[in-house]
């Protein structure tokens, strides 16, 4: 396994990841129950250096649930057969779970409806209510 590059400043060392194999439920069929090809990608994004804090942060609160109480990131991977494609599965997602937050979102400006657009709501109102008060009965005439 060698080092992650997500971006061209930043890149996660081979030694703060760690993975482990277990048994999969996934794919592989007679194979599944006695090889070990369900990977799980463990990384802690709080020690990691050259992390950007306000990156960090908004990593952190957009995968909070997958981060557990020792403050590791745990990702599992079991979609084929093979441990070593489940292992790049795994960095994978990662990089793009990282990229996903790496811009702040942008705030919106708020604005107000257009004359034209108030003018075209009252018009509407006033005909759907004109609709409804020619359903009703008409008057007596005695």
């Amino acid at each position: 396994m060698s080092d992650l590059h997500v971006t061209k400043r930043f890149t996660i060392p081979e030694a703060e990841l760690s993975w482990s194999a277990t048994r999969s439920s996934g794919p592989g069929g007679q194979n599944v129950n006695k090889v070990n090809s369900k990977v799980t990608l463990r990384w802690k994004p709080k020690t990691q250096i050259g992390f950007d804090d306000a990156w960090r942060q908004r990593f952190e609160s957009r995968f909070s649930t997958r981060i557990n109480r020792e403050g590791e990131l745990v990702l599992h991977s079991d979609k084929t057969r093979d441990q070593i494609r489940n292992l790049a599965d795994a960095r994978s997602r990662l990089v793009a779970m990282l990229l996903e937050c790496r811009v702040p979102p942008k705030t919106r400006t708020p604005t107000r409806p257009t004359l034209g657009s108030k003018k075209r709501r009252v018009e509407g109102k006033r005909r759907q209510s004109q609709k409804k008060r020619l359903r009703g009965n008409p008057g007596r005439d005695d």
